[in-house]
């Protein structure tokens, strides 16, 4: 079985489930001004690059690449249901997410992740984000932190 990451609508039942899972598990680590968690209808926008992940045809991962009409666009609902865990789920869809950025001609990504997610952090580390300050409309939070990997 491999895994595949393609570009495809977040309104899909699965989907829903899998970003639902992603909202209990943030709300479980950190406190509702420190989640910065995006909607469906924010995830349809044009200016968002929706990718889903699949293991023999099951959704298993999501993330969404979201423009920022600057040059940069932010990762936003990454997330790899538990039950896919060390299939480089993440890792195929960092890949894409990359790539597609490329293809847009953006010079940079951004992400915003918890403190309390070290698997997360370490995956950003490991593909070259740094830490940056809070940037587009977030504000300082301690149980956050801003990362960004130039891509020019």
């Amino acid at each position: 079985m491999s895994v595949t990451v393609a570009l495809e609508s977040p309104r899909q039942p699965e989907i829903i489930r899998l970003l639902d899972l992603s909202d209990a598990y943030a709300q479980s680590l950190y406190p509702a001004e420190s989640n910065h968690l995006v909607g469906l209808s924010t995830l349809e926008k044009p200016a968002v690059s929706f990718f889903v992940a699949r293991n023999a045809g099951a959704i298993v991962g999501c993330a969404a690449l979201v423009e920022a009409g600057d040059g940069t666009a932010e990762i936003k609902r990454m997330f790899v249901d538990l039950e896919a865990r060390g299939l480089k789920v993440a890792s195929r869809l960092m890949d894409r997410l990359e790539e597609r950025a490329r293809e847009l001609g953006l010079d940079a990504l951004r992400l915003e992740t918890g403190i309390y997610q070290p698997e997360a952090i370490g995956l950003y580390r490991k593909y070259g984000y740094a830490d940056i300050e809070p940037f587009g409309s977030y504000l300082p939070d301690p149980l956050s932190l801003f990362m960004e990997k130039r891509l020019k």
